[in-house]
């Protein structure tokens, strides 16, 4: 597509809601505006300041907010990681094509199927340069590669998880949660002894889940955070003068807990070791926002450039307090708002009106939609998402997601208007609520449970905690989003794998079973 060609796509797009910034100051076509999407990784829905936190400060995301729209009420489609990043990479329920649970282990031989478009391959195909930098978590082989999938670069790692740090040093700080050590081993079948090191976990971590850039391995001895933040600056820099799409998805805050004293020393006033770690990395991500705003400044693209900012879910009860989803109920790993509802914020001065707050409902499905229509590209038939433009710039008061759903094996959930109704399997008598994953065998896909399931629905305009279930009460909008579960139901196919991480967990009285 010719750069005049894009242009105009790109000014019919934003016009819709009234902008144009798609002109440039001489009068002559602009380019096609850059998108960069920074995903944090189990961040807490309170644990920004913007969004409440009284221990963390963010100046930098608030900033950002600041210059844009902060939505309150955000979406992920789903609690855990790779299924949530597979959403937000296609624009389409995973649902839609079985990347329903975490893989745990199976990227290493597949990954998202390969009928599926990424956005990479679609801001590629439209002249963008692309690059991602940080967690891939959809697939390791070859053909499931970042490089696979539409992004001319790759810097991070292709795994879930890998150690910040190589060695502590004076001042650096580590936490693990009492108890989950033990666990942890388990699940990664750690051939390490109880009384390793911290360095000899640390390397043992980094060589299992190691950082690549393109294809081949290398070693990074930075705090990784702020290795993924030099690489994101170093290529805005390297394309100032193209159009260019940045998939930033930093590991932070998921655990190991682990930050050096320079972010720790700014949170040495907090008594509790798991919020110190925690807010210090919280803050190595928010000064990494500030970089790449600054940076976008100093190449004058900062009118030039739309950024989204998201969570890939909510915060984990693992860490046992460290996080905060407040106000909401629950955790990473469920349906409740604080696994699904994240903090949200899109920013594109002098585009999207500046210091607003929006309380519509909007989705990571519509990250790539939106990209789309910036990049004047071909959107993939089956998108889920919405193209966000016209309600950004204020051309469009309705509401750009009316209703949500969710599917983790035989349960489901959905948010409708005021209403969120959420069916999970209970879980045999006597089952534990010990409110942490253990790794089960593979084996045939979960099905509804022989003691039945447990339907849960709320008034979120009312009961925002999700406190008090409403759905003896109102069976005839229980039978409406159920109708509306089974229709949606019907456009997706049978998940890739069983879920093998699975859990269990106590809400409105009843023991209840997640699959993730």
């Amino acid at each position: 597509m010719a750069a005049k060609q894009a242009a105009a796509l790109v000014l019919a797009a934003v016009t819709v809601g009234g902008a144009s910034s798609a002109v440039a100051v001489d009068g002559r076509p602009a380019r096609p505006p850059n998108v960069i999407v920074i995903l944090a990784d189990d961040l807490g829905y309170g644990d920004l300041s913007s969004y409440g936190s009284t221990i963390i400060r963010t100046p930098n995301i608030d900033a950002l907010a600041a210059d844009g729209v902060r939505f309150t009420e955000g979406y992920v489609t789903h609690p855990v990681c790779a299924p949530s990043r597979a959403g937000i990479l296609t624009g389409r329920y995973q649902t839609r094509f079985g990347y329903e649970f975490n893989p745990v282990g199976r990227d290493r031989t597949g990954g998202v199927s390969l009928a599926e478009t990424f956005v990479g391959q679609v801001m590629k195909q439209a002249g963008y340069r692309t690059a991602m930098v940080g967690k891939w978590h959809l697939g390791m082989a070859d053909g499931y590669h970042p490089m696979d999938r539409g992004f001319d670069e790759f810097f991070g790692m292709t795994a879930g998880a890998s150690s910040y740090m190589l060695d502590l040093q004076p001042g650096d700080e580590a936490y693990t949660p009492p108890g989950s050590e033990a666990s942890e081993r388990a699940s990664a079948r750690d051939p390490l002894p109880a009384d390793a090191t911290p360095a000899q976990r640390m390397a043992y971590t980094r060589r299992m889940s190691p950082i690549e850039r393109g294809k081949q391995k290398v070693e990074v001895k930075d705090y990784l955070t702020d290795a993924f933040t030099d690489e994101a600056v170093r290529f805005i820099g390297a394309n100032k003068d193209r159009p260019f799409f940045l998939y930033l998805a930093y590991n932070a805050p998921h655990t190991p807990l682990q930050a050096p004293k320079k972010y720790v020393d700014r949170y040495r006033h907090v008594p509790d070791k798991g919020k110190r770690v925690y807010a210090a990395m919280v803050s190595a991500l928010d000064d990494g926002v500030g970089e790449i705003r600054a940076k976008l400044k100093a190449e004058g693209l900062e009118r030039d450039t739309l950024i989204v900012f998201l969570s890939d879910n909510g915060c984990a009860a693992y860490v046992l307090g460290a996080c905060s989803n407040a106000p909401l109920s629950g955790y990473k790993g469920t349906h409740l708002e604080g696994g699904v509802r994240v903090p949200f914020i899109v920013s594109w001065p002098g585009t999207v009106p500046s210091g607003r707050t929006d309380d519509r409902m909007v989705s990571s499905l519509d990250i790539v939609p939106t990209a789309a229509a910036l990049a004047g590209a071909t959107l993939p038939k089956g998108s889920d998402g919405v193209n966000l433009l016209p309600y950004l710039a204020g051309g469009d008061r309705g509401v750009p997601n009316p209703t949500l759903y969710w599917r983790a094996g035989p349960n489901y959930a959905i948010r409708d208007g005021r209403w969120k109704m959420w069916s999970v399997n209970k879980a045999p008598p006597g089952a534990e609520a010990t409110g942490s994953a253990e790794i089960t065998p593979d084996g045939t896909h979960a099905t509804v449970s022989p003691y039945g399931q447990h339907v849960m629905l709320y008034d979120l305009k009312t009961d925002l905690g999700e406190h008090r279930n409403r759905a003896p009460r109102e069976p005839k909008v229980v039978a409406d989003l159920q109708a509306k579960l089974k229709a949606w139901d019907a456009g997706n196919v049978a998940p890739q794998w069983t879920s093998m991480r699975q859990s269990v967990k106590k809400q409105d009285g009843h023991l209840l079973q997640m699959y993730d």
